[in-house]
């Protein structure tokens, strides 16, 4: 892979780097922005059908409102919700599907949808589990009409809803509160509970990616706990869609999907599983995006970056890397400072090297090449979550950083004076008139006109790019020392700290082969 920027490096040291395929990026980028373009003529059409649709829809809406909520309000009156639940049964469960399904299907007729199913659905004894996917819309709800008002997961704030809050509880939903601590193994719990009822309890309807995407993929799947959907535009999406003569919506029923002995120890492994037979009859890929990305998401836009600066596949990078949200939002709030001065939230290696506080040298362009996975000549947010996790921590080992302080402090005195500091970097990066003073006074935090250990210790663990850059620089001197005495040696030797992978969370899904590779 060849970098415009790298032209100056010795041609020996410019190699293809090997590449971990599952850190690479996804398929699709964004899953959770849809940007809908109307034409003049689309806007004049729904200006026009607005006009006569949208009244005569409002009335139809209204009419089937009035006639729901009191039946809602019957069926559900006297009948708890919490506590010891038992499943509708008699004339409750008649109500359900006899009244309330079919007022559903009305609500939805009269806002013009002309719902296709494709598939037979298979009883709640068969499959007490019904996943749904994608979910982009709140419009997805027409799906539990046709399943016939199967209980659902819902957080407990929906029930206050006025009319709509009476309709949920016909649903017998599992609830979620998001100020109980115990809340995700209480729902967890309870969907075991009814999924083992040998269709005693309706089957349990959930939307597994847990929040809205652009219908482009499938996102990561959650295991039992589901977050609330953010609806930006609800109130345009809801106005298009009177404005049209009519909406098809297609719903697919797929065989029931049983798990196999290994699957059922491994309720990941069997999510994953569901999610590719779902993406490969919907014909579209995956990609391990989560509502994490959207938090990341929003976290970039406050920081004055890109809103898709925050999408990394959350996902993926947690459990391959072992961080955790705060930890990549942290990373996010450092990177934001490295990308503030840069257009589209993405650092050049001239931003990166003013970072640095350092010039364009040969080893500062073979880091920037370690961190530009994609070869495009900069590093976005996930390249640099990457190259921080498993290139510059790993070589940020108090043994490398005792060899360097060492080659600073040229008398031993076990301090390094501002002119050992200089003198050696202006050897090191080949360029005579270099100013470090600026640097200097960052690390020498007790302005004392020298650096301990322990100063040059706390910075490094700060910056852990220094320390790779060291390292690299290392491996250069190195590599052109085996290049005079005739043995090149290997053409990308690695360093220990990368051999070692990034941490325990990363076992078992690949290889030891790959990790050394990345």
């Amino acid at each position: 892979r060849f970098n415009p920027s790298a032209a100056r490096m010795p041609p020996q040291r410019i190699f293809a780097l090997p590449r971990q395929q599952s850190l690479l990026l996804p398929a699709v980028i964004n899953p959770f922005v849809q940007e809908t373009k109307l034409s003049k003529a689309d806007i004049i059409k729904c200006v026009l059908l607005g006009i006569f649709l949208v009244p005569i829809r409002g009335i139809l809406l209204s009419l089937v409102l009035m006639i729901t909520w009191p039946v809602a309000v019957i069926t559900t009156f006297k009948h708890p919700l919490k506590g010891s639940v038992e499943p509708m049964t008699g004339w409750r469960r008649f109500m359900c599907r006899r009244v309330m399904a079919p007022l559903g299907r009305a609500y939805y007729f009269a806002m013009g949808f002309r719902v296709v199913v494709k598939g037979k659905q298979v009883s709640s004894r068969e499959a007490p589990i019904l996943a749904v996917a994608p979910h982009s819309t709140f419009f997805d709800g027409i799906v539990c009409i046709v399943a016939g008002l199967p209980s659902t997961v819902s957080r407990v704030e929906n029930l206050a809803t006025p009319i709509f809050g009476r309709c949920v509880r016909c649903l017998q939903p599992v609830l979620v509160s998001r100020e109980r601590t115990d809340s995700r193994k209480n729902t967890i719990r309870e969907i075991e509970k009814r999924a083992k009822s040998e269709g005693v309890w309706p089957q349990v309807l959930i939307f597994p990616e847990g929040t809205c995407t652009n219908r482009s993929c499938l996102i990561t799947f959650k295991l039992g706990m589901f977050h609330s959907t953010l609806m930006k535009n609800m109130k345009t999406l809801l106005l298009l869609t009177l404005c049209q003569l009519y909406t098809t919506v297609e719903i697919e029923f797929l065989p029931p999907q049983i798990p196999t002995e290994e699957e059922k120890k491994s309720a990941p492994l069997f999510a994953s599983t569901v999610r590719r037979v779902m993406a490969e009859a919907l014909g579209v890929p995956v990609t391990d995006h989560t509502y994490e990305d959207c938090r990341l998401m929003i976290s970039a836009g406050e920081l004055t970056l890109p809103m898709e600066a925050g999408l990394v596949e959350f996902t993926k990078i947690s459990r391959k890397l072992n961080l955790k949200w705060e930890n990549v939002q942290k990373e996010l709030e450092g990177f934001a400072v490295k990308a503030s001065s840069c257009q589209g939230g993405r650092i050049s290696i001239q931003e990166f090297a003013r970072f640095l506080k350092l010039p364009i040298s040969p080893a500062l362009e073979e880091l920037f090449a370690l961190f530009d996975r994609d070869g495009d000549g900069t590093i976005d947010f996930r390249e640099y979550v990457i190259g921080v996790t498993i290139l510059c921590r790993p070589a940020n080992t108090e043994d490398v950083l005792r060899m360097a302080f060492k080659l600073f402090d040229t008398d031993e005195d076990q301090r390094i004076t501002r002119l050992e500091f200089s003198a050696l970097l202006r050897s090191a990066l080949g360029v005579s008139d270099l100013n470090m003073t600026k640097l200097f006074k960052e690390i020498d935090a007790d302005a004392s006109g020298f650096i301990t250990f322990a100063e040059f210790e706390a910075f490094a663990l700060t910056h852990p790019e220094y320390a790779k850059l060291f390292t690299t620089y290392l491996e250069l001197q190195r590599y052109q020392a085996l290049k005079v005495s005739g043995d090149e040696g290997p053409e990308w030797p690695l360093e220990e700290g990368l051999l070692q992978g990034p941490g325990p969370a990363d076992q078992g899904s690949d290889s030891a082969s790959d990790k050394k590779d990345d």
